[in-house]
């Protein structure tokens, strides 16, 4: 397959992106640039290898620490294709000191452990509904986050229901409610799980960092989405879960369906339809048309009209001719002295002449007899022929040895099966 350079660098920007869309490295900073835009250019790199990354300046505001040459830290984020260069990099969502804090190293603990268990496999990630209609939200309930999935739900597709799971999000026991509400929200039968908590500390979002809720996100049949804290936040509910949303608002936005853009669709669709069901008409309509005019050339009564046609058209060329002999002989008549004779001869002639007329008039009214009696047997047959009533008039067809024959092709002794088109039956030609 040929393809553009274009072409391939989207193919690659494509397959990466997709790919490498969730991950974190752990590496050594180097040759750092403040840009005056307020984003951060920068390598990491290894005993092996350098890669160029980037943090924008929306993700450049959560960054605790300033960024110097030589740090070793942990980066999450995603790889990002450059397609008019053919240039990749990591675009940094989040930054933190490597090796520092104990809830790091729990985290980082029990992700290993429940990578190592599978539970972050891809080929466990269950879809999204198309048009979901009955969705459970876990969340604090009031609550801002709340407050905003259901007004962009309202404007995105307002024929879905919402069932409001009120949950502790933060605190020591929040972990075991949000866990006891994802497993009565699966029950339930639900075509998806929102779990949804605004930003916070990193205290204040660890319930989603705990193996209670990892394992009921796990353990659930249902399709769940996790959308905890802000963008840069990270959470293991967001590994298990089936999707993640950077926020809860995004959330909203990944499942529901945009009504307008359907209606947009429905609109060019009834166009479509509309456009294609008066083209079918009109061809059906000119196919009918042609039919039509098929069959009055070629019916019957058009045929029947030709032959008498035909026919008057001979009988006046007859006249025609007979008429121009009389004029010729008129012309042709002798002088006096000889008019007696060739008087009574012409009169003799004529009667002769006159009988013969008489006869050949005879002769073409039995024609026309015979051959309107032709026209009429040929109807005939053609009624008889035709297969709707050949069963009515006794009609059957003879095979011998599985093949159609006529009877001249019969002899005595013959084994026969005769049909018709409800019948068969076998018989012996004597």
């Amino acid at each position: 397959m040929r393809l553009s350079v274009t072409e391939l660098n989207n193919q690659i920007k494509a397959l990466v992106e997709n790919h490498f869309e969730l991950i974190e490295v752990e590496a050594e900073i180097s040759q750092v640039t403040y840009h005056h835009t307020g984003h951060i250019y920068f390598s990491i790199k290894d005993e092996n290898s350098m890669l160029n990354c980037a943090m924008w300046r929306s993700s450049v505001r959560n960054l605790k620490f300033k960024l110097e040459s030589g740090q070793k830290v942990i980066i999450y984020g995603a790889l990002n294709v450059y397609t008019p260069r053919g240039e990749y990099k990591l675009i940094a969502t989040k930054i933190t000191p490597s090796g520092v804090g104990d809830l790091q190293f729990a985290y980082e603990q029990l992700k290993k452990e429940l990578q190592q268990k599978g539970y972050f496999a891809p080929e466990l990630k269950k879809p999204l509904p198309k048009f979901p209609t009955n969705v459970a939200i876990i969340t604090a309930n009031p609550s801002a986050a709340l407050s905003d999935m259901l007004k962009i739900a309202s404007k995105r597709w307002p024929l879905v229901k919402f069932y409001i799971y009120n949950s502790l999000m933060q605190g020591e026991n929040a972990k075991f409610d949000v866990a006891k509400n994802i497993e009565l929200a699966d029950k339930n039968n639900h075509e998806v799980i929102v779990i949804a908590r605004g930003g916070g500390s990193l205290e204040d979002l660890w319930s989603f960092n705990t193996i209670e809720v990892a394992e009921a996100i796990y353990k659930a049949k249902t399709p769940i989405i996790s959308a905890i804290g802000h963008e840069v936040d990270v959470m293991i509910s967001d590994y298990v879960a089936d999707v993640r949303a950077s926020t809860p608002s995004n959330a909203m936005e990944i499942l529901l369906p945009d009504i307008n853009e359907h209606l947009f669709m429905l609109d060019d669709m009834m166009i479509n339809f509309h456009y294609k069901i008066n083209h079918i008409l009109n061809k059906k309509e000119n196919e009918l048309n042609n039919i039509k005019k098929l069959y009055q050339i070629n019916s019957i009564e058009s045929q029947f009209r030709i032959k008498f046609e035909e026919l008057n058209a001979l009988k006046l060329n007859f006249n025609s001719k007979i008429e121009n002999i009389i004029r010729k002989k008129e012309l042709q008549i002798p002088k006096k002295e000889e008019f007696n004779q060739k008087i009574e001869n012409i009169i003799y002639s004529k009667n002769i002449m006159l009988n013969r007329l008489q006869q050949f008039d005879e002769k073409i009214e039995k024609i026309l007899k015979n051959k309107e009696s032709e026209i009429n047997n040929l109807k005939n047959s053609f009624e008889i022929l035709n297969p709707k009533k050949r069963e009515k008039y006794g009609f059957v067809e003879i095979s011998k040895n599985n093949k159609k024959v006529n009877l001249d092709q019969l002899n005595s002794g013959d084994n026969v099966e005769l049909s018709n088109t409800t019948k068969k039956l076998l018989a012996k030609i004597l």
